[in-house]
């Protein structure tokens, strides 16, 4: 057995894992990012202890401990070296959390822990998969022959930063034209508002009235009524991460590719105009195409991976 914890901005997420993948007990609570890190750790611990006494077994049939963090991680030293929505800078939070668990401790990228997952989900014998997970930000993931790209740093596979409009719009990370910038579901929001304000008549001012907001799935519903506005934010969303996803399948050529994030429930609406679009613009003209796929572990995906990925350590 294996203990995976997501930490995320949000909520914390802790799941007791067979070697199969699969989860036997997860519980969650609150990360009240505007703690101390010494103060997260604490309640890691705790969910850790909560799963595994639920789940009828002991700590000594838990092998290892993996977390998934966001931010830039030094997997090497367990440490958190930056994470800009939590109180987080060279964090030794593998140590930290060894004063409450004395067992083996690995610490991923919160992208690569859910690539991982996901590997282990649906490509385990893919010697190239890679993972886009399309939320509040784009992250990714990439998987070489079974193993965790980091880049010699630690800091690879930062697929969301990589450029696809040259002088575009500015980057939180400084830079300009950056593919979060565009395909992540923040930058559908205001893409669809952009297109709402422009269209008075569209049936997303009702569509909003209702729901009370604007979400990432307000032009995705609307063009499903055959919302012209609807239909043009859609398909101009679906060009941006198509084009994303083209730039990594030429670079990578990967056995698979894998698309994440909640707007990835979207399913085929998401799926076929991104695999026509790939399909078309592949450098790769004369030789077998990757295969492009929805996730299937979804909010899971970071948890199982975390904890198997925490298995290598063995």
């Amino acid at each position: 057995m294996y203990l995976g914890i997501d930490l995320g901005g949000t909520n914390i997420a802790v799941g007791l894992v067979n070697e199969n993948g699969k989860i036997i007990k997860k519980e969650s609570t609150p990360t009240i990012k505007s703690r101390a890190y010494t103060e997260i750790v604490k309640d890691m611990a705790r969910l850790c202890k909560n799963v595994v006494r639920k789940s009828g077994k002991t700590m000594d049939d838990v092998k290892a401990i993996g977390m998934g963090s966001p931010g830039t991680v030094d997997n090497s030293r367990g440490m958190v070296v930056y994470a800009n929505n939590l109180k987080m800078d060279h964090s030794p939070i593998a140590a930290e959390l060894q004063k409450y668990i004395n067992k083996p401790i690995n610490i991923e990228n919160d992208a690569n822990a859910a690539a991982y997952g996901e590997y282990i989900a649906i490509g385990r014998k893919m010697k190239g998969f890679v993972f886009m997970t399309l939320g509040t930000g784009v992250g990714g993931g990439i998987i070489i022959d079974g193993q965790i790209y980091r880049g010699f740093n630690g800091a690879g596979a930062e697929i969301g930063h990589t450029s696809i409009v040259f002088n575009g719009k500015k980057c939180t990370c400084g830079k300009l034209g950056c593919l979060e910038m565009y395909a992540s579901v923040t930058a559908l929001k205001a893409q669809t508002r952009a297109i709402m304000n422009a269209n008075p008549n569209s049936i997303m001012h009702d569509w909003k009235k209702k729901k009370g907001i604007i979400s990432g799935r307000t032009a995705f519903e609307c063009a499903k009524a055959g919302d012209k506005a609807a239909i043009e934010a859609r398909d101009n969303y679906i060009r941006y991460v198509a084009e994303g996803i083209s730039n990594m399948v030429n670079i990578f050529q990967p056995e698979m590719f894998v698309i994440g994030g909640g707007i990835s429930r979207e399913g085929d609406e998401l799926l076929l105009p991104i695999r026509e679009f790939v399909y078309a613009n592949d450098y790769n003209k004369h030789m077998p195409k990757t295969e492009i796929r929805i996730a299937r572990l979804f909010n899971d995906a970071g948890i199982v991976g975390a904890a198997l990925a925490a298995k290598n350590m063995e």
